[in-house]
């Protein structure tokens, strides 16, 4: 893996694609055991979790269903502080055991903002499951029930992450370098 130069800056390498299909092997495993016989429901948060949410489900075994919604928080390497709701959720989660897959929580603020909506439907059971959680920078309380890394409170980009549009076709996850 070499750096990155995206818009004026420099990214290098953080995680490869091998620590990330690991990871998500693993979390496959898991919710195979935790959800046999269930038939769960994933929700994908877009536009980041598309690739995370795409190869978990190629790795589970379970029976298992799988929609998206559309969440953005984000302008540049910055959250805005404002949770918009692109595409809403059009699946009945009544009585359903619901996982959301996202990409990163990092103040937690889009998950915050979502959560109470979704359990105004009544699910039976909500877990989150994230590809990348940044602890250092989580403001608001978040319940994350599966974890694949946790990293530092710096901007990260590839595998579904973006800079303004730009780099989610990334294979391997990198970071904003030290200099930037």
């Amino acid at each position: 893996m070499s750096n990155v130069e995206l818009h004026g800056k420099t990214f290098v390498p953080y995680l490869t694609s091998e620590e990330i299909q690991d990871a998500i092997r693993k979390l496959a495993k898991q919710l195979d055991e935790e959800y046999a016989g269930k038939k769960p429901l994933f929700i994908g948060v877009l536009n980041g979790s598309f690739m995370f949410a795409s190869d978990l489900f190629k790795y589970l075994t379970i029976e298992a269903e799988i929609c998206f919604i559309k969440l953005a928080s984000y302008k540049g390497t910055k959250s805005t502080g404002h949770v918009i709701t692109a595409i809403g959720l059009d699946t009945d989660v009544t009585q359903r055991h619901v996982i959301i897959l996202e990409d990163i929580i990092d103040t937690g603020k889009t998950m915050h903002s979502f959560l109470p909506q979704l359990f105004n439907q009544q699910p039976h059971s909500v877990k989150v499951a994230v590809l990348l959680h940044k602890p250092e920078a989580t403001v608001f309380e978040v319940p994350i029930h599966y974890t694949c890394f946790s990293i530092p409170n710096k901007f990260v980009l590839g595998y579904g992450l973006d800079f303004d549009g730009f780099g989610r076709n990334l294979p391997e996850i990198y970071q904003l370098a030290e200099s930037e």
